[in-house]
């Protein structure tokens, strides 16, 4: 049997000692002195941003190399590419160009762990690094929205909690009610690396709250083209409430009148009860009960009453009226009573405010004049304005009772 040598490696185990030996010759050029030309020399790194699960492109590149060797070595300090020679047996871990300006290596399928300071060393004399660090992004997971109870009674106070794990830094939630922004409470705690954001919602249920959507919404700076998000719609049950509507303003005698029973409640009201004068329908052939409509094919004056509609669900019931007159047609005539009314409103403001007019013109008019003839007779032997005046006054009793005005 022929004996191998004792210093003979396993052939699996060759890559292991290939990176000794990139060690030692790392050790050993950096206590070598400084040989001349190698002071322009110097490695050029960038920091990286990688989304968790993708693809880091790392890349070492020198302006001026004379043909010495580049290294990639990750945060623990362990070598990854020497040159064109991979020293970590790592999959993930690919040579993309490897030339004496450039050292490009790819690591895909990212993690956490991935994250750190990855160091750059051009073997001059002294070792000359670069250091880059690449940043992990974690994805948040889909969030989820719990308080919700289906269904939810009027009036009833709910808290909705949206919740996302996962992420790094820490994603914003953000809540709409259909499609328009609400603000909710926002707290956030770390777990190891990642965070967990919780937004909550606190709300007063009511009946308009019926069928809304209420949707959380992730925030990140992983997410940029595929937003994450969560919808739920509320289911609210409420009491009834009942209003009835008519197809005739005046409704006249021989005529077509439909009335409807509109009662909005969840459960839906169905159906509703009619009555008159507070019993029965008296003419079942031609009062007509559909559903929530009562129509009246021919109206008489046997019809005139109050009708009341009654609609109910287990929350509760509500009613409404609806007083019926029926107009004899040929007493209206052409034009409703309203409009003569008016018509004799208006005439009587417009004469009221003609003679306010006329008798203040009147009034007016004659102050002016009496005021103007005083004046003249002042004036007759005046030298000047002042006895004028004077001679007026002293003529007022003498001629007072003569001055008249038409």
């Amino acid at each position: 049997n022929e004996t191998k040598p004792l210093n003979t490696p396993p052939p699996n185990h060759r890559t292991e000692y290939s990176c000794f030996i990139y060690l030692f010759l790392y050790s050993l050029v950096s206590s070598s002195p400084l040989t001349p030309g190698s002071s322009g020399q110097h490695p050029l790194v960038q920091n990286q941003t990688v989304t968790e699960g993708r693809t880091a492109i790392m890349t070492c590149r020198v302006e001026y190399n004379d043909q010495t060797s580049l290294q990639w070595s990750n945060p623990t300090q362990q070598t990854l590419f020497f040159g064109n020679k991979k020293a970590l047996r790592d999959n993930r871990i690919e040579l993309v160009r490897a030339s004496w300006s450039e050292l490009t290596i790819s690591i895909s399928e990212i993690t956490l762990a991935d994250e750190g300071m990855y160091t750059c060393s051009l073997f001059t004399m002294p070792v000359k690094t670069a250091k880059a660090y690449l940043t992990v992004l974690g994805v948040p997971e889909k969030p989820e929205i719990d308080g919700l109870t289906k269904p939810a009674l009027e009036g009833d106070e709910i808290t909705l909690t949206c919740m996302t794990h996962g992420s790094k830094p820490a994603a914003n939630l953000r809540w709409f009610r259909n499609e328009k922004e609400i603000k909710g409470a926002k707290e956030v705690n770390a777990s190891g690396k990642t965070f967990t954001v919780t937004s909550s919602l606190q709300l007063l249920v009511d009946r308009d709250d019926d069928g809304a959507a209420y949707t959380c919404k992730v925030d990140h700076v992983s997410l940029l083209q595929t937003p994450q998000q969560t919808t739920e719609v509320l289911e609210v049950h409420y009491a009834p409430r009942a209003l009835i509507t008519q197809s005739l303003t005046f409704p006249q005698e021989g005529q077509y009148l439909k009335l409807e029973c509109v009662s909005k409640g969840n459960p839906s009201p169905d159906p509703v009860l009619w009555t008159k004068d507070g019993g029965e329908l008296p003419d079942l052939e031609r009062m007509i009960v559909q559903g929530r409509e009562l129509t009246f094919s021919a109206l008489n004056k046997t019809d005139n009453g109050t009708y009341r509609c009654v609609a109910s669900n287990h929350l509760g019931t509500s009613s409404a009226e609806y007083i019926l007159y029926v107009y004899d047609p040929n007493a209206m005539g052409q034009r409703g009573p309203d409009h003569a009314l008016i018509g004799g409103v208006v005439a009587v403001v417009v004469f009221v405010t003609l003679c306010l007019i006329i008798f203040l013109g009147r009034y007016l008019a004659r102050h002016k004049g009496t005021y103007l003839t005083n004046e003249a007779k002042g004036a007759d032997d005046a030298p000047d304005a002042d006895t004028a005046i004077i001679n007026a006054e002293g003529n007022t009793h003498a001629e007072g009772k003569k001055e008249y005005f038409i």
